[in-house]
């Protein structure tokens, strides 16, 4: 009787760990075996990438002129004393670069795009790069446009210790030592992001101004006030103007195939 009690017992326990190993809680994945060439990839098979379509292109082109419509402020020039190689620099303190114009109130340093109305795509980032001078202790040029991924060469002209210092919010911001003896650095930046600023810590009046491009469709005025946009398709597109103390305006544009419109913008405290 205690035999067969005993008997019964042990059956019941093998039974219950027979049931634990086959389902009974939660199932445990095996150990992933690591390789040499990093972690086994999952059994299904990966998409195929998808090749973006190239961008439209046409021969319709946007171009105009910026002015300043008001009383002019007075122009502050720039004293560069603290740094006695930068002031020899100049015969006399630079102007600001805050509001450079030309005659009839034409105005220098406005960025201008096509904001809205470009069908999609991706276009070709240009061979060659965009350039970024230190020169006469300052950045020139003042305000810079760029396509994402297209190499940005900073160059040191001056010969004098400076710092490059993005601050970018999209794009990896960094600061940037150029000694002397530093005469040139490359830089990209591979997303799309709205004007931010690059200074230099060591001269705090050095500024510009760099917006990065999806697209090729903008200019930087000179002192002119001109822009130019070409090469676009025939379509409805809105363009805007970019400066550093005035804002921004857009106005929109109806191209055909082969159009020329011209597109004058006045800007304003």
């Amino acid at each position: 009787m205690v035999i067969a009690k005993l008997q019964t017992w042990m059956i019941a326990i093998a039974l219950a760990a027979l049931a634990g190993g086959c389902g009974g809680g939660a199932e445990t994945a095996p150990a992933e075996t690591p390789s040499a060439d990093g972690p086994t990839p999952a059994a299904s098979a990966p998409a195929e990438p998808t090749a973006a379509s190239p961008g439209p292109q046409g021969s319709a082109a946007i171009s105009g002129i910026v002015r300043y419509d008001g009383e002019i402020p007075p122009s502050r020039p720039v004293k560069m004393d603290a740094d006695p190689g930068c002031a020899k620099k100049h015969d006399s303190p630079p102007p600001s670069e805050m509001l450079v114009m030309g005659e009839n109130n034409t105005m220098a340093n406005v960025f201008v795009r096509v904001k809205a109305g470009l069908p999609g795509g991706s276009y070709p980032i240009p061979a060659a790069p965009a350039v970024l001078n230190q020169d006469g202790c300052r950045y020139v040029p003042h305000v810079l446009g760029v396509m994402q991924g297209q190499t940005v060469k900073i160059l040191n002209s001056d010969g004098l210790l400076h710092n490059v210092h993005a601050l970018p919010k999209v794009n990896k911001a960094f600061n940037m030592a150029m000694p002397a003896t530093r005469t040139e650095a490359e830089v990209t930046f591979d997303q799309q992001e709205e004007m931010f600023k690059i200074k230099c810590d060591v001269h705090p009046w050095m500024g510009a101004y760099v917006q990065v491009m999806a697209h090729p469709f903008f200019d930087v005025t000179a002192d002119d006030g001109r822009f130019e946009l070409r090469g676009l398709p025939a379509g409805s597109y809105e363009i805007e103007v970019w400066h550093e103390r005035l804002g921004t305006q857009t106005e929109r544009a109806e191209l055909a195939d082969g159009e020329s419109v011209e597109i004058d913008f006045t800007m304003t405290r």
